[in-house]
């Protein structure tokens, strides 16, 4: 069976994320899509974050409880649960790198999880990846970048 595997239809690995996923301009969450899931997955967490900003690695995005028989996530739907991003709020805060730094890579970050996560929405990064010890059946990743002028 091949690797579990994340893909967006909003761009492609290594590819410029558009900027309508950005801060730049509507804010939205991209779609994303996964297939192969592991045998035994009972659900997903998805974790996204830059690791070339300035302040060190910047999470953007933090969600569990994605119910992996779904296939995917549309465009700006919000997560099941959602945790706290770098920005201060809970949900999707897109791509936001200091003018003239250069491009920056987005991680998305899915992993496929034998049990359900008991966790308080608006849970930091940190929270999601101490509950998730010891239950990751495999993970995922899709690389975008961005850069703004």
């Amino acid at each position: 069976m091949p690797d579990f595997e994340l893909t967006s239809p909003g761009f492609g690995e290594g590819e410029q994320i558009p900027e309508k996923y950005s801060c730049e301009g509507d804010n939205d969450s991209p779609p994303l899509s996964w297939n192969f899931l592991p045998e035994g997955t009972r659900s997903l967490a998805l974790i996204v974050h830059d690791p070339d900003a300035p302040s060190g690695d910047f999470t953007h995005w933090v969600a569990w409880s994605i119910d992996p028989e779904a296939g995917g996530l549309e465009e700006s739907a919000p997560a099941p649960a959602e945790g706290a991003n770098g920005f201060g709020d809970t949900g999707y805060g897109g791509p936001c790198p200091p003018s003239g730094d250069g491009a920056h890579r987005y991680l998305h970050e899915l992993f496929a999880l034998d049990t359900e996560l008991d966790l308080e929405p608006g849970s930091s990064r940190e929270r999601l990846e101490d509950a998730m010890q010891g239950h990751v059946l495999a993970g995922a990743e899709l690389v975008g970048t961005y850069e703004r002028a």
